[in-house]
């Protein structure tokens, strides 16, 4: 089994349009600002192509995780150290059988969404709570990433 990377590249780029959705003042932007304590002017002063770009980066790096993760098929992979070569006749009889187990968009969301919920709000939470931020910014910023995971898991596991 091998990466997808033009599927590990369009999850990545989805973090985009959900993040100009969700952060845009009519949905939670403008709650968001009043909590992290932004204004207009310093988000205006921002090298916007530095944080598009790292943006993109940073979400290149979730969505390429991502796949061990939603698609069950990288566990019999990594049962067998990763190298189907060296895989006995009975990897290759299972992987006849359910190698595209499971493989659906849905399937994926409920592991993106999973991974968000158990993952992305506790590491979001303990660092606000240390910060002093409060359960809002928890709220907000923890439900992107679980909208961002959800939907690259899909993309990331449905994607053959």
């Amino acid at each position: 089994m091998e990466i997808n990377f033009l599927a590990v590249l369009v999850a990545a780029l989805v973090t985009l349009p959900i993040g100009f959705i969700w952060y845009n003042p009519k949905v939670f932007g403008t709650i968001w600002m009043k909590e992290t304590g932004m204004t207009e002017e310093k988000a205006k002063g921002s090298n916007m192509f530095k944080v598009f770009g790292l943006t993109f980066f940073f979400s290149f790096l979730i969505a390429f995780i991502l796949q061990p993760i939603v698609i069950h098929q990288y566990g019999a992979l990594g049962m067998i150290g990763a190298d189907p070569t060296l895989a006995k006749p009975s990897y290759a009889a299972f992987m006849a059988d359910y190698g595209e187990a499971y493989r659906t968009f849905k399937h994926g969301m409920l592991h993106g969404f999973m991974t968000g919920l158990f993952l992305a709000l506790p590491m979001v939470g303990i660092n606000a709570l240390f910060e002093r931020k409060s359960w809002r910014y928890i709220l907000i910023n923890a439900g992107y990433f679980t909208v961002c995971l959800t939907i690259m898991g899909g993309i990331v596991c449905a994607w053959k």
